[in-house]
């Protein structure tokens, strides 16, 4: 697999960066006032809150795989970087050259259109500096805030697939699948947004 180009992104509003262990204080707080919003959405939120430590062992893990090309999770930061709003990537488990985009914001922090601005950012970046083909959305069909971050940025809602994801409390549930091509892209509100993105040494690589 062909390592990821890309480990920091500016917005208008937003730092959305790979992550580093010393996020875990900010990880944390994030998730630990968020818990009870996160709850009927994500199931590793039935394992919260975790120690610091746990914190610390997850994000070295996660920059572990992002270094590998295993995996590419990035902190959404505000523009200080000394709060984390939420969390979102670029997931390889969608198949080949094809990326699976997951996120959440922190409850302080819902409905300020965060989370559509770094489904944006990623998308951009995706097509336009990662070379994919495919970018593909996942959520609960009664998840609403959620499914219109595909829907606004032009994905086709693909499939609803019955059964196939557990919730918080490990009952099965359905999932929405949202999807776009790398030929509908130039078409979309994702391709307009202005984005600044680097690479691992921080030289930028657009804006």
């Amino acid at each position: 697999m062909e390592l990821a180009k890309t480990y920091k992104i500016e917005t208008e509003r937003l730092i959305i960066r790979c992550y580093h262990p010393k996020d875990a204080v900010l990880l944390k707080r994030s998730i630990d006032e968020s818990i009870d919003h996160l709850l009927p959405w994500m199931p590793w939120a039935r394992n919260e809150p975790e120690s610091l430590e746990n914190k610390i062992e997850r994000l070295r893990k996660y920059r572990g795989q992002f270094d590998l090309g295993e995996d590419y999770v990035f902190g959404i930061f505000n523009k200080k970087e000394d709060k984390l709003i939420g969390s979102t990537g670029l997931h390889t488990r969608a198949g080949e050259n094809a990326r699976e985009i997951g996120y959440w914001i922190n409850a302080h922090e819902i409905g300020k259109g965060y989370a559509l601005e770094a489904a944006s950012a990623l998308t951009k970046v995706g097509f336009e500096i990662e070379g994919l083909d495919r970018i593909e959305i996942q959520c609960a069909p009664d998840n609403i805030r959620s499914q219109n971050i595909p829907r606004k940025l032009g994905f086709l809602q693909e499939a609803i697939l019955r059964n196939r994801t557990v919730d918080s409390s490990g009952m099965k549930r359905d999932v929405m699948i949202w999807t776009l091509f790398r030929e509908e892209y130039l078409e979309r509100a994702a391709h307009f947004q202005s984005v600044r993105a680097f690479n691992l040494i921080e030289e930028e690589i657009i804006g």
